[in-house]
C-alpha cells in the first residue's frame, strides 16, 4: 500500500491505488491525490441562490444582442446547481504571485475555462460541509497534465469545487443553455438566440443611397439638397427606432 504526506500536518497517509480522495487519520484533513502529489481541496459556497440565478438569467436575456423579448418568452426547462472541479495554481512569476485556473473535469458547458477564484471565499472541504443538494462533479483530468505548461515557480496548487448554476431554456422551439457563476453571478453562454441585424442594415443602406443622391443634387441646388439631407437624417433616426422596437 502506498502513502502520501498530509499537506497540513505532514503525517504519512496510507492510500490504495487509484484513490483520489482520502482523510488524514491524525488531523482529519480532507486530501485530494493525483500523480502530482497530495494537496487540500477547497469548495466555494454558493452566493447566488436559485431565484437570484433566474433573475440574473432574465436580465441577461434582455440584453441588446439577444433576440427581442427573449427575457419574457424564454421558457425555462430546468435549473440545476453543481460544484464543478477546477485546479487552482498559484505561481510566482518575476516576484509576483499569479493564479491560474484550469478545469479538472471534461465539459462542453460554456465559460468553465474562464472561471475566476474569488478572493477570501475558499473553504477547506470536509464531510461537514453542506452541499445543499448540489451535485459534486468528480474530476477526470489529472493535475499533472497542466503542470508542465505553467510558468514560474510553484506556490500552491489545489483542487477547488466551484459553484455553478446551469439553466436550460427553450425559445422558438429550440433548446439553449447558460451557465451562471454561483459566486459572482457572471453569465456564460456560447450559443443564444441573437437579435437580427437585417432591419438595421436595410435602414443604413437606404440612408446611404439617399445621402449619395442628395450629395449629387448639391452640385446643382445646394439649399434643396441640405433640406433633403436633414429630412433623411430624421427619417433614418425614426426608422432605426421602429426597427429597435420590432426586432
Amino acid at each position: 500500500m502506498a502513502s502520501v504526506k498530509c499537506p497540513k500536518c505532514g503525517a504519512a497517509v496510507a492510500i490504495d491505488a487509484g484513490t483520489k480522495f482520502t482523510k488524514c487519520a491524525f488531523c482529519r484533513s480532507e486530501i485530494y491525490i493525483d500523480r502530482s502529489g497530495a494537496g487540500f481541496y477547497y469548495i466555494i459556497p454558493f452566493a447566488v441562490r436559485e431565484n437570484d440565478a433566474i433573475g440574473i438569467f432574465r436580465r441577461w436575456a434582455a440584453g441588446p444582442s439577444r433576440a427581442k423579448d427573449l427575457d419574457r418568452k424564454a421558457e425555462i426547462a430546468s435549473v440545476k446547481n453543481a460544484y464543478f472541479p477546477v485546479y487552482m495554481f498559484k505561481r510566482k512569476i518575476n516576484g509576483r504571485e499569479q493564479v491560474f485556473v484550469e478545469p479538472a473535469a471534461s465539459t462542453t458547458l460554456p465559460g468553465l475555462h474562464r472561471l475566476k477564484i474569488p478572493a477570501g471565499d475558499l473553504k477547506i472541504f470536509d464531510s461537514s460541509f453542506d452541499k445543499g443538494g448540489a451535485e459534486l462533479i468528480n474530476p477526470d483530468i489529472e493535475m499533472l497534465s497542466y503542470l508542465n505548461n505553467l510558468p514560474g515557480e510553484r506556490v500552491e496548487q489545489a483542487l477547488v469545487f466551484f459553484p455553478i448554476w446551469k439553466i436550460d431554456y427553450i425559445f422558438d422551439g429550440k433548446k439553449y443553455d447558460v451557465v451562471i457563476d454561483g459566486s459572482s453571478g457572471e453569465v456564460f453562454s456560447s450559443i443564444f438566440p441573437a437579435r437580427s441585424s437585417m432591419g438595421y442594415m436595410l435602414v443604413a443602406i437606404a440612408g446611404f443611397v439617399a445621402f449619395v443622391g442628395e450629395g449629387l443634387l448639391a452640385a446643382f441646388n445646394l439649399p434643396i439638397a441640405l433640406m433633403l439631407m436633414g429630412a433623411t437624417l430624421i427619417g433614418v433616426f425614426l426608422a432605426a427606432l421602429v426597427v429597435a422596437r420590432r426586432m
